[in-house]
């Protein structure tokens, strides 16, 4: 029986040559070139088609025609990716978005997009950007809730510029504060501010309420009202932070605390109490002189 021998490859004689490696090692170069060659010649393609389109020819259909050559050339969406998205109904921005999966990548305006995101009430601002060969990359930030809005017996989220936020519960939102009232929100947040500096205060109030859309009066835990006098909130609330401090103002059976005005202090007791203001000194301002509690 014959004998069968069988060959040794040598390491050597049979490594391959320097042209096939030089292959080798540029062809993870070569396809990424291939997809920007591949992209420009549709970007061209797709100004030839902008060029030779009839003047009549709405943006519309211009963009049906560079969506149907990107989508024929293979450019289509193969992933959404939403970036930033917290508190919006990913349904709702899908929907406002308009693309999906399968659709031509450069058939749709990435401005108008934008535009339809914007207009859901969770979002502040978003951009929309395509990623050759398939990715749309939509980057949302998102409004900030700040505080519960009640008004005529609604209530809804509202952020630090007063604007509102809807399509969420604002039960969700326990911890933040109440203002109540027309035009509340415009003026929330100086006052918010205010009393968040002053967490003695804060921890006190259950409300800010707008009167007049001028100026606040703060609900507080026991049921009084303090009065604030217009665009001197900050002056009004050191003042009533002296008086807590030093005569517990706000635990006394009062109905209101009047601070309208800068030289003058009033207490109004409750009708079983009146004699609960006559007990306090009145602390004066820190700039006019001390005066006696007014009852009224």
């Amino acid at each position: 029986m014959p004998r069968v021998t069988r060959s040794v490859r040598n390491s050597v004689n049979d490594r391959p040559g320097r042209m096939k490696l030089l292959l080798r090692r540029q062809r993870r170069l070569v396809r990424p070139a291939a997809w920007t060659l591949f992209a420009g010649v549709v970007a061209l393609l797709g100004v030839a088609v902008l060029h030779t389109a009839k003047p009549t020819s709405t943006l519309a259909t211009l963009h049906d025609r560079l969506g149907a050559l990107s989508g024929f050339a293979g450019l289509r969406v193969t992933d959404v990716v939403l970036e930033g998205r917290a508190n919006t109904p990913e349904p709702l921005l899908r929907a406002a978005l308009g693309v999906s999966k399968g659709d031509p990548i450069l058939g749709f305006s990435l401005e108008q997009a934008r535009a339809r995101i914007e207009t859901l009430s969770w979002v502040e601002h978003a951009t929309v950007e395509r990623r050759l060969p398939g990715t749309i990359v939509v980057n949302l930030q998102e409004r900030r809730p700040f505080a519960v809005w009640q008004n005529q017996r609604k209530y809804v989220l509202i952020d630090r510029a007063g604007q509102v936020v809807a399509d969420q519960d604002p039960a969700q939102f326990r911890d933040l504060p109440l203002v109540v009232g027309p035009g509340a929100p415009g003026g929330a947040a100086t006052l918010l501010d205010a009393l968040t500096a002053r967490p003695a205060l804060q921890k006190r109030i259950v409300a800010a309420v707008r009167v007049g859309e001028r100026r606040w009066n703060l609900r507080l835990d026991n049921g009084a009202d303090v009065m604030l006098p217009e665009g001197h909130e900050s002056l009004a609330l050191d003042r009533l932070l002296q008086l807590e401090q030093q005569h517990a103002v706000l635990d006394r059976p009062l109905v209101a605390i009047d601070l309208r005005l800068p030289d003058r202090l009033v207490l109004r007791p409750k009708p079983d109490s009146h004699d609960a203001a006559a007990a306090m000194p009145a602390p004066a301002p820190a700039n006019a002189p001390a005066l006696a509690p007014k009852k009224t």
